[in-house]
């Protein structure tokens, strides 16, 4: 027999820069399936449009309010994907508490927190552990001041993430 798992509130292994704060809740270790981190999104944080070919993911926020992305649009640029239109004039949307947004592979998407206080939400992503290899990698790039942009393209290609607009964060 198997036991389960129960995190309390404050508990996991967190990461902490001055950009982001991920607290890894249940891993690889954990689940053959998925992955589940409680993610600390700061003022001006923009983690770009993206991609990926293998994984989904589910982001349901706690508190505040995101503004996010899952749909294909009219035509893709580089510049900012906040200005994207989709089918049927799709758009981003400002999702507050108890949003969720599920998000298939291949499927472009994107968040950011235009707001001036932090938001809380959870995200799931399957399969385990892709996303925690690539959170510890970036959040360590992070915590010691190494991550430049190409730096952080290279990181994101390694882990099925195909960049479309850039990851940016304007501290407030």
């Amino acid at each position: 027999m198997t036991d389960g798992l129960i995190v309390p509130p404050g508990a996991g292994r967190k990461f902490v820069t001055k950009a982001q704060e991920v607290t890894f809740k249940v891993t690889g270790d954990h689940s053959r399936t998925g992955s589940l981190f409680e993610v600390l999104v700061p003022p001006g944080f923009d983690v770009g449009a993206h991609v990926h070919t293998r994984s989904e993911e589910i982001f349901y926020v706690l508190e505040g309010e995101l503004e996010l992305l899952a749909f294909e649009p009219g035509q893709r640029t580089s510049k900012d994907w906040r200005s994207w239109r989709g089918a049927g004039d799709r758009r981003p949307v400002r999702a507050g508490a108890g949003s969720c947004m599920f998000v298939p592979p291949g499927c472009p998407h994107a968040f950011t927190n235009p707001t001036d206080t932090p938001a809380r939400m959870l995200f799931l992503s399957a399969p385990a552990p892709d996303h925690e290899r690539y959170f510890e990698e970036l959040l360590e790039m992070w915590s010691n001041e190494t991550a430049d942009e190409a730096a952080v393209m290279n990181l994101r290609e390694k882990y099925d993430i195909q960049q479309i607009t850039p990851l940016r964060y304007d501290a407030r």
